[in-house]
């Protein structure tokens, strides 16, 4: 497995797990049971990609990513912070669209950092942005 490969899958890897424990973090603050519901089907979704990613990673006996607890900290405390004041169903579809739209940012700068890495890393990532793309216009359904 090449260095780009392995860049590309712990970016994928990175990616996923910030939807994931963003998600875990600002359910506890919403109160549309249809929200809920599409949130959870993205954890889920995130989590395929992760496991995927993972393992490749795994088989190719590189190390994978792993998050720190600074990085986890400032992004629960930034959630807590931009939901101290409003928990409308509006604001965090618009706080889940902002951070699927930097999911995708970072993604294609991997990318293009990486451009010799194989098909299926590629193809991964790609799988990533399509779904982060979803998401996006899944919320936008619920901005007021």
């Amino acid at each position: 497995m090449t260095s780009q490969e392995i860049a590309i899958y712990r970016e994928i890897q990175k990616s996923t797990e910030m939807g994931m424990k963003a998600i875990e973090t600002i359910s506890d603050k919403v109160y549309d049971d249809e929200l809920t519901a599409c949130l959870s089907e993205q954890s889920l979704n995130y989590s395929e990609i992760h496991d995927a990613a993972s393992k490749k990673l795994i088989a190719g006996k590189a190390e994978y990513y792993r998050s720190n607890a600074l990085t986890e900290a400032m992004l629960k405390t930034g959630i807590h912070y931009n939901t101290m004041l409003n928990t409308s169903t509006g604001h965090i579809a618009e706080l889940m669209i902002k951070g699927s739209t930097n999911g995708i940012i970072e993604m294609e700068k991997v990318l293009k950092r990486n451009e010799q890495a194989g098909a299926k890393p590629v193809a991964l990532a790609k799988q990533l942005i399509e779904l982060e793309e979803s998401n996006i216009e899944k919320m936008k359904q619920y901005l007021k």
